[in-house]
């Protein structure tokens, strides 16, 4: 059988006391109640106010636990009463209440509900927003008054739903003063303090901004789902871009105040790491330093990589519904402009579309160096401008040497030719250079060597001297070449190593679910989306990369660089380790199962050892007295030993037929029957053998959906047990009632009870709990009746009897409100898909 369906959870937030969330949830209740839900009032505090107590009339309440503490007595929520309760929806007020000390079993309420919600039970609860852990703080620097009892922020974030209560600050006000909130001793203390106008204005746009980015949240996925690429302006969300440079800190400072600008905005700081060496020179520390300012201001930091940032940015941008871009100006200067073609602010400015784009101004703006350019070695300008500096130099310093000829000699002119060539060398590479080696080595020949005018191969020494001077050019271009490749290989691997130890960073914040890292992988790249799959697809615009055994991890978008493919498999085998860890907890919970039916055996031996052997000797010692020749047996005597020998196989059939029933539902091999049962054709012969047992007038409770021989066994199980535990002279009760579309059948017994730790355990097969000797039987009694009642889409709950004892609740649904046709066998792990013994 599957697990039971983790109810949902709805939250009603309010700024301040008062603002109305018990009356909301109340109502809430009662209309759910109207609807035919089976609704509970597990704790609501009403605070004397008599409109919220009105409220509370038609909804059925679970007494609550009464407990003391330092000598004084309070009033809990009696988790286990409302458990065993088990209502569709139970109405729990003050999310953050703190229990008394020692009382239950959880030390906050929260953790109570989620016990609840644990077992399939929606819950509907009530919280101020001063009692949210991350706001806590700053509602004391708001209010001056300490907040003690506090929710994780998590585990409202999870809740299925969070409704705001909203009330302006003089509304509240006013209710405050007509007595509507507190008594009327404390009206003037608070108005003079906490419900001050500017408190509640201030604590009133905590709710709201609160509540608005969980709305956010929930845009965000609808338009993933829906793949949304345009920007919805609904807030401001700024995206500032970092290089790692020196004027991070300005531009994070520009954008934040942007985004201070209007309410709600939220700061996103982005950083393009590139393989193709735009990270050359990038401080780690710089990054890390701005990266704890975007914090300390409210925003987010990310990493991506691209191999262009323009691009990569407007993605970012777009994927996040940015409404703002801030960039700053470059730092090259007009030449470096010039020769490497518009920069990435202008790209970006081209591209962003609807995005609004800011280029902030900076103390370092035009003061920077020559970045490495897209892609290769060399940028596309300086791949054109090398070629022509290699024929237009040394033609310009031809004719500024001719005006020069007297002062300078032949020496000079030739270091002056061989300056040009290396400084195109480092304009346009090797291929430039040899052009400019050529060029110069013709116009000094031509212009400079004797006889001039002419071109002289035949002189031995010059033809040595242009040689050298072309072989120092093409050398000179040569080991520039190597030295841009070799820095360019050095930025790519410190773009890697950045990006890795951004995903570090975030693994050691705690982003190490598969989830988390697939988010961040597909964040990373700049995908469309990044999903883990057991066999690469054949075909499509994906990248799979192979994440451990059976295991790919797949990209949809673009397609990779190589270099980014090193990084993406680096990202791989982190998802790979997170899949094994998964895998081995896994394992290790499949382990629980195996050591439990180990202990169940082993239970099964004991039992078996004496409860099945008692009854068999027993009945074997009978017949074969009987069979006996030696002894002549009176009549009566007969009878006693053909009664014990009845008995002894009665009993022992019994224990073997429980046995092989258990082990049918375990397996999810027995037959189910249902049909309309009427509890008086099901009752007399479940009470049958238990003297002690007596059931109340059953003529006006309509038919349940059953099979009848199986809904015998669970009410002869049950009475059975209830009758070891009754005190003589004492009667076990049978009654039934009607609620909800749904049929209460109670066993009602008189014994000791149990305390609600042990209530649990008195399901398990092989369990006696409470019994003082061995020879009750296997404790299967109990656990039988709780699988065949669920097999018939019932619930079997205990429950203290008032006064003293312990009452068993069979709940079964109406024959005509049930979903299932009548008289059809099905299995009984199709009954009851839910829940198990």
């Amino acid at each position: 059988m599957s697990d039971v369906r983790s109810g949902r959870l709805k939250v009603y937030l309010g700024a301040a006391p008062g603002v109305g969330k018990t009356y909301r949830m109340l109502d809430e209740g009662r209309r759910r109640a109207a609807r035919g839900a089976d609704v509970v009032v597990a704790f609501a505090e009403c605070h004397g106010r008599r409109h919220t107590e009105a409220m509370l009339d038609g909804l059925e309440t679970v007494p609550r636990a009464r407990c003391s503490y330092r000598g004084r007595r309070f009033e809990e929520m009696d988790l286990a009463a409302v458990l065993a309760r088990r209502p569709q929806v139970a109405i729990v007020d003050e999310f953050a209440h703190s229990n008394v000390p020692g009382e239950g079993r959880n030390a906050k309420r929260w953790q109570d509900i989620e016990a609840l919600l644990a077992a399939g039970i929606d819950v509907i609860t009530a919280l101020n927003i001063q009692h949210l852990a991350s706001l806590n703080d700053v509602v004391e620097k708001i209010t001056h008054v300490p907040q003690h009892e506090t929710v994780p922020d998590e585990v409202v974030r999870r809740a299925h739903q969070v409704e705001l209560v909203d009330m302006p600050p003089e509304g509240l006000r006013r209710r405050m003063a007509h007595g509507n909130i507190y008594a009327p001793e404390k009206v003037d203390a608070a108005l003079a303090n906490y419900f001050r106008p500017g408190n509640l204005t201030a604590l009133r746009q905590l709710a709201l901004l609160w509540v608005a980015d969980r709305v956010d949240e929930a845009l965000q996925t609808y338009r993933a789902e829906h793949s949304i690429g345009g920007v919805w302006e609904t807030r401001e969300r700024v995206v500032v871009a970092l290089t790692g440079g020196p004027e991070g800190d300005t531009i994070i400072r520009r954008a934040a105040r942007i985004a201070a600008r209007s309410a709600g905005g939220d700061l996103l700081a982005v950083h393009v790491a590139r393989s193709d060496g735009l990270a050359a020179g990038v401080s780690h520390a710089s990054l890390a330093r701005q990266r704890r300012l975007v914090e300390d201001l409210g925003g987010s930091y990310h990493s991506v990589v691209g191999d262009d940032v323009a691009t990569a940015l407007v993605e970012f941008a777009r994927a996040e519904n940015a409404t703002q871009l801030v960039l700053g100006t470059s730092r090259r200067g007009r030449l470096e402009r010039f020769l490497t073609g518009p920069g990435t602010g202008e790209t970006v400015t081209e591209m962003s579309g609807d995005i609004d784009v800011h280029r902030v101004t900076h103390e370092r703006a035009g003061r920077g160096t020559l970045l490495p350019s897209r892609r290769r070695t060399l940028s596309r300008a300086r791949r054109i401008a090398g070629p022509v500096a290699g024929l237009v130099l040394p033609v310009l310093l031809t004719a500024a040497l001719a005006q020069l000829r007297g002062p300078l000699n032949l020496t000079s002119e030739a270091l002056l030719f061989l300056l040009t060539v290396v400084g195109v060398a480092c304009i346009g590479g090797v291929v430039s250079a040899l052009i400019a080696s050529l060029t110069a080595s013709l116009l000094l020949n031509y212009w400079f060597v004797p006889p001039i005018g002419s071109f002289t191969l035949e002189d031995p020494n010059a033809l040595l001297a242009l040689s050298v001077f072309a072989v120092v050019a093409a050398t000179v271009a040569a080991v520039v070449d190597r030295s841009l490749r070799l820095s360019r290989r050095s930025a790519r691997a410190t773009a890697e190593a950045e990006t890795m130890s951004s995903l570090a960073g975030s693994i050691v914040r705690g982003g190490t679910t598969i989830p988390s890292l697939l988010e961040r992988t597909r964040e990373t790249f700049g995908m469309d989306s990044a999903e883990l799959v057991d066999e690469p697809p054949d075909a499509g615009e994906v990248t799979a990369v192979p994440a451990g055994p059976g295991a790919y991890l797949v990209l949809r978008g673009r397609t990779p660089s190589s270099s980014e493919r090193r990084v993406l498999a680096a990202f791989a085998a982190h998802v790979g380790s997170a899949v094994e860890r998964a895998r081995l907890a896994e394992a290790a919970a499949e382990v629980e199962p195996v050591k439990a039916a180990d202990r169940m055996r082993t239970a099964l031996l004991r039992a078996v050892g004496h409860d099945l052997r008692t009854p068999l000797a027993a009945g074997w010692a009978a017949v074969t007295s009987l069979r006996s020749r030696d002894v002549d047996f009176s009549p009566a005597d007969q009878e006693e030993l053909l009664a014990t020998a009845d008995e002894s196989m009665a009993k022992l059939s019994r224990l073997v037929e429980n046995l092989l029933d258990l082990s049918r539902l375990e397996a999810g091999a027995l037959t189910l029957n249902l049909r309309a049962t009427a509890l008086e054709e099901v009752l007399p012969m479940a009470l049958a053998d238990v003297p002690a047992a007596e059931a109340s007038d059953m003529e006006e409770i309509p038919a349940v959906l059953a099979d009848p021989p199986l809904l015998e066994r669970v009410v002869a199980n049950l009475v059975g047990n209830a009758a070891r535990h009754t005190p003589p002279g004492q009667k076990v009760l049978v009654t039934a009632s009607v609620l909800a579309g749904r049929v209460e059948l109670r066993v009602v017994d008189r014994g000791p009870g149990l305390p609600p730790t042990g209530r649990d355990r008195i399901f398990e097969p092989f369990q006696r709990l409470g019994d003082t000797d061995n020879t009750t039987g296997l404790g299967l009694g109990l656990a039988l009746a709780r699988g065949l009642t669920e097999a018939m889409n019932g619930t079997l709950t205990p429950e203290d009897t008032p006064g003293g004892g312990l009452t068993m609740v069979v709940s079964l649904p109406f024959a005509e409100q049930a979903g299932v046709a009548q008289g059809t066998p099905r299995p009984a792990e199709q009954a009851h898909p839910a829940g198990g013994a």
